[in-house]
């Protein structure tokens, strides 16, 4: 440990030109007088670093020295790749390789590039996860597993999946090792799988392992055993990105089971595009028939079930009208009916009831 705190020491040093005591201390995470000591340490091993005396001072290396530490290993090359998606390196267990990577990195630059590192991270961040997601330690099987993925390990691992009728929410492959169901539905039955771990993907803050073949959720597994003596051979022709991208397609594709006939106003046809699912927006457009007299069109929209539908035509408002199926399009107009008792009086004085059923007046 003191060791790689050393050498990132002397890089910091190599690409900066200097730093104090203070500066030293925050970037490694130590005391100040632990980096009093380190410096110490270098001095009596040779390398030349010497403090400034005086205000605005701090810690130099002499002037021409290049320490021989700027190589990259395999490991810190390839998370260097990943350093524009910090909380994901943070949970594969990898943000101490790539800062050590970065600092090498930074420290081979001519003096006129030291810069480029700092001013790129100034304009350029990915936040993976989606909106309000819940702070929540990563999965236990992550890891690991992500340690299979780089030395392109098998590994034998418990899978919990449930059992339900729908399409699997996650973009899997049903069958032998396909993915998986949600736990929001039916008995969750947990197998042993072999498997050769592909790749890992980050979905709005949700980690997925990709085999050859099939998708599974990295929060599913449980006990995970690498076999570090064997290695797999990898289909050269495997394209991550054109999988996860291919499977994703489908797997929205698969949820849309039934459809809906709806006609739209032209505020509501400017509104379709940010209503309707993504996987169905394509499909809605292309079933467009002919404007009527006051400019709205039918379109039959694909949706995942008629209670996602509700809420769905709901957005549009009065800018759209159920035609098909019979049952949405009462429910829509019982809807309407008691947003208009609601707000037929807004000064009066209305009965609302709280969760234990007892009434209470309040006055709207």
């Amino acid at each position: 440990m003191r060791a790689a705190r050393l050498m990132s020491l002397v890089l910091l040093l190599q690409a900066r030109g200097g730093m104090t005591a203070a500066e030293l201390s925050q970037e490694l995470e130590v005391s100040e007088r632990t980096v009093h000591r380190d410096v110490l340490a270098l001095s009596e091993a040779g390398v030349p670093v010497y403090a400034d005396r005086g205000r605005g001072g701090g810690y130099r290396l002499l002037d021409g020295y290049r320490t021989r530490l700027t190589g990259l290993d395999r490991a810190e090359a390839e998370a260097l790749f990943l350093s524009g998606v910090p909380e994901a390196l943070r949970e594969m267990g990898l943000s101490e390789v790539a800062a050590t990577a970065r600092l090498k990195a930074s420290a081979a630059l001519s003096p006129g590039l030291r810069d480029a590192p700092a001013t790129a991270a100034q304009r350029f961040h990915l936040d993976a996860p989606g909106w309000f997601a819940s702070e929540r330690p990563p999965p236990a099987a992550l890891a690991p597993l992500a340690r299979a993925v780089w030395g392109d390990h098998p590994v034998t691992a418990l899978y919990r999946r449930a059992k339900r009728a729908r399409p699997p929410e996650q973009p899997g492959e049903a069958g032998r090792e396909g993915g998986e169901p949600s736990d929001q539905a039916g008995q969750a039955e947990t197998s042993r799988r072999r498997l050769e771990p592909y790749g890992l993907v980050l979905k709005a803050g949700v980690w997925y392992l990709a085999t050859r073949f099939a998708i599974y959720r990295v929060d599913r597994f449980g006990e995970v055993e690498i076999h570090p003596d064997l290695r797999f051979e990898r289909d050269g022709s495997f394209d991550l990105a054109a999988f996860w991208s291919e499977r994703a397609a489908h797997f929205a594709k698969s949820l849309l089971t039934t459809h809906v006939t709806v006609r739209l106003s032209p505020t509501g046809r400017r509104m379709l595009p940010s209503v309707a699912d993504a996987a169905a927006l394509d499909a809605a457009l292309a079933s467009a028939g002919e404007p009527d007299a006051r400019g709205w069109v039918t379109f039959h929209l694909p949706v995942e079930s008629p209670e996602v539908a509700y809420g769905q035509i709901l957005h549009f408002g009065p800018e759209a009208e159920v035609i098909d199926p019979p049952a949405l399009r009462a429910r829509l107009a019982e809807t309407a009916d008691r947003l208009r008792d609601l707000y037929a009086s807004p000064g009066d004085v209305c009965e609302t009831r709280d969760t234990d059923g007892v009434g209470d007046v309040a006055d709207h």
